[in-house]
């Protein structure tokens, strides 16, 4: 994240919070004082007063070993979510397919060379991903991201994936310029992505395409099993068919949200 902006309204104060909040990551739940200057290159003081600013507002809470996050940060991710109207629209598709696949089915919008999870309906199953709202996985090895970036003009795609993924994960599958177009084209001209372990072992899954009312694919749906217990075959014969379903019935629900107009009349307004 810049601290320093190009122009004069950037604000470096706001900027220095969200880094703070950003470097608290999964294997660091709770930082004290010090490891939060140290993640975040920020001074001692300012890293305390920007501590206690976002205790004050109930972003972050004192633990037991320093600082860490309250679930109101969650509300920072949400309100991206709900502003796009896409979970109202989707979760009664999405646990509808998780019902009929009993396996669990996500959403993911592409973030640079990642892609984010926006919605998911999980069945108990053990995984060797833990997937929740905000986790990001490199794009090219998840079926979420391949129907995504195959999408994408040429010139487009080669600066996102250009981009360092966020994400912490080196997927198994790490393809050649040529190997990456090849797939990309039968993901193009199929509709739909397939991976199988290439993110990492035990995970089989297969996307498709989410798109707003002008055909642009604006994310992805998928349906998520582990190697072991759900076949390729399975997946493709049974899984598929209802995902395409539930992926066109998702966009044509979001293409008639986009058509209702969003001002309403006012009285004496003729």
């Amino acid at each position: 994240m810049p601290r320093e902006g190009t122009g004069p309204d950037f604000i470096e104060a706001l900027a220095r919070g969200l880094e703070v909040i950003a470097a608290f990551r999964p294997h660091r739940p709770a930082m004290t004082l010090a490891e939060v200057s140290t993640a975040t290159g920020l001074a001692r003081p300012t890293a305390r007063r920007i501590l206690l600013t976002l205790e004050e507002l109930g972003y972050v809470r004192a633990a037991e070993r320093g600082y860490s996050l309250t679930p109101r940060v969650l509300e920072l991710g949400m309100a991206y979510v709900h502003s796009m109207g896409l979970w109202e629209v989707a979760r009664p598709h999405l646990e509808r397919l998780v019902a009929r696949t009993d396996e669990s089915c996500s959403i993911a919008q592409l973030d640079g060379s990642d892609i984010v999870y926006v919605a998911r309906v999980s069945v108990p199953k053990i995984v060797s991903l833990a997937v929740q709202i905000g986790t990001r996985f490199p794009a090219l090895a998840t079926s979420l991201g391949k129907v995504q970036l195959a999408a994408l003009p040429p010139d487009e795609l080669d600066a996102v994936l250009a981009e360092p993924t966020r994400s912490g994960l080196v997927p198994r599958w790490q393809p050649d310029r040529t190997e990456r177009d090849a797939e990309l084209r039968d993901v193009r001209a199929r509709g739909w992505a397939l991976t199988d372990e290439q993110l990492t072992l035990g995970i089989r899954s297969v996307a498709a395409p989410l798109r707003d009312g002008s055909g642009r694919v604006i994310a992805g749906i998928n349906v998520n099993c582990h190697s072991a217990e759900t076949t390729v075959e399975r997946l493709l014969e049974h899984h598929l068919p209802l995902l395409l379903q539930a992926a066109g019935d998702i966009s044509a629900d979001f293409a008639r949200l986009q058509d209702v107009p969003h001002t309403s009349a006012t009285a004496g307004t003729r």
